[in-house]
């Protein structure tokens, strides 16, 4: 049987995505999810993205890892998704749709697609590190030769390693570059390797910096290895609310496998 798809990327993480709202994918088959999302045998990507129907939303998010694995929320995912469903016709210039981590405001403007994520109340720190969940769960640290680490060695320690162990977490290594601007490495899970961007680690990163001082700015620059985020916020009661993350979302091409 063939299968439609399209694939889109948002700085450099790339998805497969398919239009569900016929019920054509099987979403228990996770070695069918698994080879799609193979970069040697199948179409290749860090996920697999199916937009289904939703009776009080626009639509629903339905996301897999790469290992093909329903996973938690994906942000450079869900923008991408908001540009998928634009070209279906499903929406327009803005989006509601529900995730698995709760419901999600959009708008799309050309390529650049604004996500609302959720609000943050719970910030763990540590002596080197920063502990927080933005709809996905992120280890945030410092490192200072950033360009030229082992991210998948020592992202891997991290992501198994106490206290993550099997339920494991994402992984961000993070260079400040200035008052405004980090630089971010990822190791994420589920692909258990680098990805080129991930959109609820520089999430993570940006209030992390801000919650530990290191900046004090709302409005914060990430430079990714696929190009450049933007994610702001507001701070209120001890909380992180009204927070987007803000980037391009580009349609790659549609096939059928």
């Amino acid at each position: 049987m063939k299968q439609t798809f399209y694939k889109y990327q948002g700085t450099g993480n790339d998805f497969v995505m398919i239009d569900n709202r016929q019920h054509v994918f099987d979403k228990n088959n996770t070695e069918r999810v698994k080879f799609l999302c193979d970069r040697r045998f199948g179409i290749g990507a860090d996920g697999l993205i199916l937009l289904e129907d939703h009776p009080e939303y626009d639509f629903k998010m339905v996301y897999y890892n790469a290992d093909g694995n329903e996973s938690s929320m994906c942000g450079n995912g869900g923008r991408c998704l908001v540009a998928f469903a634009k070209q279906l016709g499903v929406i327009s210039n803005k989006a509601v749709f529900e995730a698995t981590d709760g419901v999600h405001h959009a708008s799309i403007d050309g390529e650049i697609v604004k996500l609302q994520m959720l609000d943050v109340d719970t910030i763990e720190k540590y002596e080197n590190h920063v502990f927080l969940n933005t709809g996905s769960p992120h280890h945030v640290q410092f490192e200072i030769q950033i360009e030229d680490f082992d991210i998948k060695s020592k992202g891997a320690t991290i992501r198994y390693g106490e206290p993550y162990n099997t339920a494991g977490s994402n992984v961000n290594f993070v260079k400040k570059q200035s008052d405004t601007t980090f630089r971010v490495r990822t190791y994420e899970r589920g692909v258990e390797g680098e990805t080129l961007s991930c959109g609820t680690g520089v999430t993570a990163v940006a209030i992390a910096m801000h919650y530990i001082g290191e900046t004090q700015e709302k409005h914060v620059i990430l430079n990714v290895e696929g190009g450049e985020l933007e994610v702001c916020f507001d701070f209120e009661n001890d909380t992180y609310n009204n927070v987007w993350l803000i980037g391009s979302a580009t349609f790659v091409y549609k096939g059928s496998i």
